[in-house]
């Protein structure tokens, strides 16, 4: 569908860590990009270099409305919007429900409506819960341990049977711990690799959940980017009605990115240890096999030579990290 001609691609949380990236990387392709986000916790300033490339319309996909009018004369539909965390859906279940299930339900009603072909939605490696069996592989029955888990499942789901149902084209990526550039270190709710590199500018020690010893999939941004764009340009036949895992397809130990960190940085990066956290769970690693077959997917960025850009971005003074510096502002149109 991309790879053929330039389409017309709606990106929905598109101002948010991941929806940025994949919005920069349609224009430079030369598609024509519209991004939707009720910036709660998305952010202007990572749109900034896309001043005047990218139609914005600010608006929460709960409102039918708003779906209505962001997927209008769209070709495709990146679902990236979500309301992330599992410690923040713990503490309020129904934020999670409203934001990446409710919303995921209207957003499909208005693309059926203005048929639109495909939606690419952004599931979570989350959703195989705890268990110990190694690597996930999409087959495994999904044992989600948090509100947010099953809430990106719920969502995931209801993508997948709408194209069943031969009512749209869907395809559902399973995302592996997702780091890079603009993923903010600031919210309570921070993941680990920005709270880490955090800490390193702060020169302070890092917190660690638990033993350290627990281990995660660690996927460059680029990397889950590309996997999108895969997803959107196979043939209909080969990946509608699929789910597929998005990862680097190796784990890492936590005690091993602070290492990792402590070398890019130039220094020991200490830490202090807190006990676990609810709803973690212990190993992660994506079996890569499907992912590959469908869409001829291969993780390009590792995780070190990722862990490098993010610390350069971090250290670039030209840079603003979301939650701390005041954003830039965009050509917007209301919703």
């Amino acid at each position: 569908m991309l790879a053929s001609r330039a389409a017309k691609c709606l990106v929905t949380g598109g101002a948010g860590f991941i929806g940025s990236h994949l919005a920069g990387r349609l224009v430079a392709q030369g598609h024509t990009v519209r991004v939707v986000d009720n910036l709660s916790t998305g952010d202007e300033a990572n749109l900034a270099g896309l001043d005047g490339a990218i139609e914005f319309l600010r608006g929460d996909l709960c409102d039918l409305a708003v779906c209505r009018r962001a997927v209008a004369g769209m070709d495709v539909v990146f679902h990236v919007a979500a309301l992330p965390s599992v410690p923040r859906s713990l503490k309020d279940p129904w934020a999670s429900h409203a934001a990446n299930v409710s919303a995921t339900v209207r957003l499909l009603e208005a693309c059926v409506e203005a048929r639109v072909a495909r939606i690419i939605y952004s599931s979570s490696s989350s959703v195989y819960g705890d268990t110990p069996v190694l690597p996930k592989t999409e087959t495994a029955e999904p044992l989600p341990r948090s509100p947010y888990a099953a809430s990106k499942l719920a969502g995931e789901q209801y993508v997948l049977a709408f194209a069943r149902a031969g009512l749209i084209e869907g395809v559902a990526l399973r995302y592996f711990n997702v780091f890079g550039p603009r993923q903010s270190p600031h919210s309570a709710y921070a993941a680990v690799i920005p709270r880490f590199f955090q800490a390193a500018l702060d020169e302070r020690p890092a917190v660690v959940y638990g033993d350290g010893q627990q281990t995660r999939d660690f996927t460059y941004v680029d990397n889950v980017v590309e996997a999108n764009l895969l997803a959107a340009g196979a043939a209909g036949d080969t990946v509608n009605g699929w789910v597929v895992n998005v990862g680097a397809g190796t784990r890492t130990a936590l005690v091993g990115v602070v290492e990792i960190i402590g070398r890019i940085v130039g220094r020991p990066l200490a830490f202090v240890r807190q006990p676990p956290r609810p709803g973690d769970v212990r190993d992660s690693l994506a079996s890569l096999e499907r992912v590959k077959r469908l869409l001829g997917y291969e993780p390009k960025i590792s995780l070190e030579e990722g862990l490098r850009r993010t610390w350069t971005w971090m250290t670039d003074g030209a840079n603003t990290i979301p939650g701390r510096l005041e954003s830039e502002r965009l050509r917007r149109q209301p919703a």
